[in-house]
């Protein structure tokens, strides 16, 4: 039995969710099955036609109800979503208890860490529920260091400021 690794993809460039989900698709090219679970995302994906095309093997969820950035919202909006994110990291249990895909991605999760929706605690005895042959990806930024042990390996992805390309 393949051992699965858990993942993080991190920085404060652009690309990581791409990046994840080009894994996705390489995980279903080879008839596995994939879910991903957004955070602090607007719908996007989670509502496009072209993705419901892709189930079964890769299925999407976003648990959030508001399309407003979670930092803007009032206090009882706010409360709000912190219920409906937790009930997305409880689906995200359900799945590794099932066992029903190869690789979960959890996108943006680290973000949850620097607005005190979860601990690394929480995140870490989340991940103890994983299969042991199940592949997580984790996305996002974060300033807690101490996430970066969860995982087996880590990409940092920076976006710089090129100079572009000079044609003659």
């Amino acid at each position: 039995m393949r051992k699965g690794m858990i993942y993080i993809y991190s920085g404060e460039g652009h690309g990581k969710s791409p990046a994840a989900y080009g894994r996705a698709l390489q995980t279903a090219c080879r008839g596995e099955y994939v879910v991903i679970i957004r955070f602090l995302k607007g719908r996007g994906l989670s509502d496009s036609e072209y993705v419901r095309r892709m189930e079964p093997e890769i299925k999407i969820f976003r648990f959030e109800k508001s399309e407003e950035n979670f930092r803007s919202l009032s206090d009882e909006r706010k409360a709000e979503e912190i219920y409906n994110i937790k009930n997305g990291l409880n689906f995200a249990k359900k799945v590794m208890n099932t066992g029903e895909c190869s690789l979960l991605i959890l996108d943006e999760v680290l973000e949850l860490l620097d607005i005190d929706i979860i601990s690394v605690e929480e995140l870490k005895n989340l991940l103890l529920c994983k299969p042991e042959d199940m592949d997580i990806i984790m996305t996002g930024a974060t300033s807690k260091e101490a996430a970066y042990s969860l995982a087996d390996e880590v990409t940092k992805i920076e976006t710089s400021e090129g100079q572009g390309l000079k044609i003659p």
